[in-house]
């Protein structure tokens, strides 16, 4: 059985708690620290976006259409479907000479409640433009196009995101070689947005996203493509998530230095370049909303460095999160169980 991860306190007891394992490896490879089974294939889910972004970028896609920083950080993303990130995955289709129509993400309402009161209220339905994923889903209509050479754009972006499909081929390729996982071999299931997604161990996706950090094993120009995007998500990170989301919330404090990315199910993945660090967490119940993000944060100050005291603010208050009822009183905490602040004390320990 895994660890316990997080613990949710009412008052002085402990109410319920949230098991996991966490995966924290160098990109050679080396694993620094780690908590429970980390060798269990796991669905990564959206947070290994930044991996399927990688084509955009390889492919020269981005550049042929020239996307902006925002518009790079946006095909990393799951946007809370706010009017800057719809207007943006619009912005990319149109470089394109395409629009919403080609998307194959599937609509929902925005995540962002005043943006989807505001859409309710002007009498409108939701779009593919905001699905969290529209974003992605823009690059790989971009990346598409590049593929597609002198062929009919639509016909050839027809059902792209099958897995034997050109596009999702370049996508899958690009996972499996920054983490090193043969995903042929790789239980495999359909995404939230229909894209395919395999099942993937936690060392593996933390040695890719050390990778990532550090460039330590892959080619120069894969290297460049991956911190061109990094780059854009720090000069961008509203579009990464949105308003009050712990991923846009923590790269506008850290810039840089730290590249972090929500998945469903309780995943999170994190890209450390300082330390040339890559993280992986799953927690087991799949609580993505608290726990998850809350573990992040404990990770991020076991292995950043943080320089000033608002940053070290916002870290303690993300990893012991207090917790509000609808009179706003204070009635218990979410916090990093006693492992994880282990971690945090840079005790490279490893719990079972």
């Amino acid at each position: 059985m895994n660890p316990v991860l997080v613990e949710a306190w009412r008052g002085d007891t402990v109410e319920s708690f949230h098991r996991g394992a966490v995966a924290v490896v160098d990109g050679d490879g080396v694993l620094v620290a780690s908590l429970g089974d980390i060798e269990r294939p796991v669905f990564p889910r959206s947070a290994i976006k930044l991996l399927q972004a990688l084509p955009l970028v390889e492919s020269g896609a981005a550049d042929r259409f020239g996307l902006s920083d925002e518009e790079l950080a946006l095909a990393c993303a799951s946007h809370s479907g706010e009017p800057a990130h719809t207007h943006t995955a619009a912005a990319v289709l149109a470089k394109a000479g395409l629009d919403e129509s080609v998307l194959e993400c599937g609509a929902h309402w925005p995540y962002d409640v005043p943006s989807a009161h505001a859409l309710a209220a002007a009498g409108a339905v939701p779009s593919a433009l905001h699905n969290n994923c529209s974003g992605k889903h823009a690059g790989f209509v971009c990346l598409g196009c590049v593929l597609a050479g002198d062929r009919d754009r639509r016909s050839f972006l027809a059902g792209y995101v099958q897995p034997e499909h050109a596009v999702m081929r370049e996508v899958s390729a690009a996972v499996a070689a920054v983490t090193g996982c043969d995903l042929s071999r790789a239980p495999r299931g359909t995404d939230g947005c229909s894209i395919p997604t395999y099942a993937i161990p936690l060392r593996q996706l933390a040695h890719g996203f050390a990778r990532a950090a550090s460039g330590i094993g892959l080619a120069p120009g894969r290297t460049a493509a991956l911190a061109r995007l990094r780059t854009a998500v720090a000069r961008a990170p509203f579009m990464v998530g949105g308003s009050g989301s712990f991923d846009t919330r923590v790269m506008q404090a850290l810039g840089e230095r730290v590249f972090c990315k929500v998945g469903a199910e309780g995943m999170y993945c994190a890209a450390l370049p300082e330390a040339g660090l890559g993280v992986a967490i799953k927690v087991d119940d799949g609580n993505t909303s608290r726990a998850c993000t809350v573990a992040m944060a404990a990770l991020i100050e076991a292995f950043v460095p943080l320089s000033n005291d608002a940053d070290r603010t916002l870290l303690a208050s993300l990893s012991n999160l207090q917790l509000r009822n609808w009179r706003g009183l204070d009635v218990g905490r979410l916090t990093a169980h006693e492992s994880m602040r282990r971690l945090a004390t840079q005790e490279k320990c490893s719990v079972a």
